[in-house]
């Protein structure tokens, strides 16, 4: 198949475009560039567009002829979505009607949506199942949860083949070393913290008082090439027209803030300076998945995802960039 990927020059999307790449797909990435990155394009084109931008999105596919579509172009970060919750809903939400109006346009019927564990909000019970009632206590987790029932409504509507990938703490890099996290500012923990032993520099644990065993945060970290390819197995399993799919993307296992802090630490070599900020709006205490529909329907089991292979590869990828960085400033002008 031929796939536009939205957000395919960010953190999962080009990693989602190389595993696509590697089934025997064609990607065509679609980005704005804002947060995403020429040099993560390399298994397809790139079409430079916003998913706000309708008229932009209706060229782009009457240029290629999409027969899916991945869509992962997002704002992501819980802090930044409770400061500007507009626009968050404008990019998030307004985005994927636009997206969504410009593939009935096009006559594309397929679609698999990069959705959060942020939907869940403060769950009940864990591990999460996909059953339980979406209660989101951001706006992040509100709009990516709008998202989800535009496309249920749109499925029972028109019989487009929708799924929604719910995924809990995308972490790690590639493991041949060609892609990685480059987010400026950085706001994920596993860069933060090898930032942190690279440099020197001091991390903040927000919150030390959870209702956990060492009362920090505990999240289920998921390496982000295990989530690239259970996209395109969703991909090559949409189901009938009609409804949509939600499946759970995780471990199964929760690792602590302070148990992050302490593998890289060990990892590195080095010791990482911490010291301790208040509690963030919007942080459930635990996020943990229960990823027993994605095994059983989609055949999807993380390979990558131990927490250690997930920080080494994070560490690799950062050795890389700071080499890449000195070599450039090295060459003459």
């Amino acid at each position: 198949m031929k796939v536009l990927v939205t957000g395919g020059a960010g953190y999962i999307g080009s990693h989602a475009c190389k595993t696509l790449a590697a089934a025997g797909h064609e990607p065509v990435a679609y980005d704005d560039l804002s947060h995403g990155h020429r040099w993560a394009v390399k298994w397809g084109p790139l079409e430079v567009g916003d998913t706000v931008d309708e008229a932009r999105l209706a060229e782009v596919m009457a240029r290629h002829r999409p027969d899916a579509v991945m869509h992962f172009a997002a704002l992501t970060s819980v802090a930044e979505s409770i400061a500007h919750p507009a626009r968050y809903y404008e990019v998030n939400t307004v985005g994927s009607i636009c997206l969504l109006r410009a593939m009935q346009g096009a006559g594309v019927n397929r679609i698999v949506f990069s959705s959060t564990a942020a939907v869940y909000g403060v769950p009940a019970s864990t591990p999460i199942v996909e059953e339980a009632e979406p209660a989101p206590i951001n706006p992040y987790g509100r709009s990516k949860q709008m998202v989800e029932r535009i496309l249920a409504d749109t499925a029972a509507a028109i019989g487009l083949r929708a799924t929604a990938l719910r995924y809990f703490n995308a972490a790690g890099a590639d493991p041949a070393g060609e892609l990685g996290e480059a987010h400026d500012p950085e706001t994920h923990l596993v860069p933060l913290v090898l930032e942190a032993a690279r440099t020197g520099s001091t991390v903040t644990v927000f919150g030390h008082d959870y209702p956990t065993p060492d009362g920090t945060c505990v999240r289920d970290y998921i390496h982000v090439t295990d989530l690239a390819r259970a996209h395109v197995l969703a991909l090559e399993a949409l189901g009938g027209a009609g409804a949509l799919a939600t499946y759970n993307l995780g471990t199964g296992a929760g690792l602590s803030v302070r148990s992050i802090i302490a593998l890289a630490a060990d990892v590195t070599g080095r010791e990482i300076a911490v010291t301790t900020g208040p509690r963030r709006p919007g942080d459930p205490p635990v996020l943990v998945a229960d990823p027993a529909k994605a095994r059983a329907e989609l055949g999807w089991t993380p390979v990558h995802s131990s927490a250690r292979e997930i920080v080494e590869t994070a560490w690799a990828w950062m050795g890389l960039r700071q080499a890449e960085a000195a070599g450039a400033s090295t060459q003459p002008s």
